[in-house]
């Protein structure tokens, strides 16, 4: 239930405050550990961390200016796969930042990284591969790229992210 509270703070009160980066810059967005996020291990649990990374995901949208026009032309994201790095626990309480970014794209997915910092550490860190679909159908990464604004080329996708690219299509191989 809390999840929809914050969904609510985010939308009526940090939206309206963006202060606006480019489409590679990266967003940050606050939070506390409140108790029911944690476990009995008294840390931050495993479930959590995915439903913190889809509040920043919206925000590094907002933040980027591309709310309005995202939902204008029905756009919606879906993650297709993430890999979690857990470092250190993020105790009860705690104040932790999201920090949230772009590092790259392919012909078919975006790539995102986020990383779960306090004023101790780096905690966790986590790649995202999704799309947008709009009426059931993939949005192309070039208009996707187009619509943001960002003209150049993509930057070149961070080593860990080109293993892991391999490694999921070696999964989808094996299973097909």
């Amino acid at each position: 239930m809390n999840l929809y509270f914050r969904l609510i703070w985010l939308f009526l009160w940090r939206i309206r405050h963006c202060s606006g980066i480019g489409f590679l810059d990266t967003s940050r967005l606050s939070f506390r550990a409140l108790p029911f996020d944690c476990d009995i291990n008294m840390h931050v649990t495993n479930s959590r961390y995915p439903a913190f990374m889809d509040l920043a995901r919206t925000y590094m949208i907002a933040d980027m200016g591309l709310m309005k026009k995202f939902i204008k032309m029905k756009w919606m994201p879906i993650v297709n796969a993430s890999e979690t790095t857990f470092i250190r626990d993020i105790k009860p309480l705690e104040k932790f930042e999201i920090e949230t970014k772009v590092v790259g794209w392919d012909e078919k997915y975006f790539y995102i990284e986020h990383r779960f910092v306090t004023p101790r550490a780096l905690h966790c860190i986590v790649h995202v591969r999704g799309v947008f679909v709009s009426k059931g159908k993939q949005v192309p990464i070039t208009s996707l790229v187009a619509e943001a604004g960002y003209v150049g080329e993509p930057p070149e996708l961070p080593p860990e992210v080109v293993k892991w690219k391999q490694f999921l299509q070696l999964k989808k191989e094996r299973n097909m």
